[in-house]
């Protein structure tokens, strides 16, 4: 089976505390990022769609976030992936191997960040990011008037 046969399961949460900002995680479970990720959920700071009635979001936005290491073998999935996101379309660049490549930047098949591949609206700095690092940088999403936000809402290089 190859990656390209391999379907991504799209799990949809609220993030708490943030109840009309929903958000698609398309994981593909990248080393130790995913686990910060797992620790959000586990932590009841990204609550599973339909456990909890909020009523409808006030708008809705489809989020990619892409948490871990990039590989140029992994990169049709990730832009396949985001071709495949309702529009309006976000996408959240979660750690520093999803933002530059991380420790393993200087390997020739890992990807320099993912803003090479697609438009990252928000970047999250941390190896790894803490889960409430995640949820300040999504609930950025709700605020940013356009990409290139850090987490803290400064502008990125």
């Amino acid at each position: 089976m190859t990656l390209h046969s391999i379907p991504a399961p799209e799990r949809k949460y609220r993030v708490a505390g943030h109840p009309d900002l929903r958000v698609a995680i398309l994981d593909v479970g990248l080393a130790c990022c995913a686990l910060e990720v797992g620790a959000a959920i586990t932590a009841g700071l990204l609550v599973p769609e339909g456990s909890v009635d909020t009523g409808p979001a006030t708008s809705e936005v489809s989020v990619l976030l892409i948490s871990g290491t990039v590989t140029d073998a992994l990169a049709p999935a990730v832009i396949r992936a985001w071709g495949a996101l309702a529009e309006p379309r976000l996408a959240v660049s979660f750690g520093a191997c999803a933002n530059t490549g991380g420790p393993y930047w200087d390997a020739p098949t890992v990807t320099k960040g993912i803003d090479q591949l697609i438009p990252i609206s928000v970047y999250i700095p941390g190896c790894p990011p803490r889960p409430e690092a995640l949820i300040a940088g999504l609930a950025r999403l709700a605020s940013t008037d356009g990409p290139c936000q850090s987490e803290r809402g400064d502008e990125s290089p």
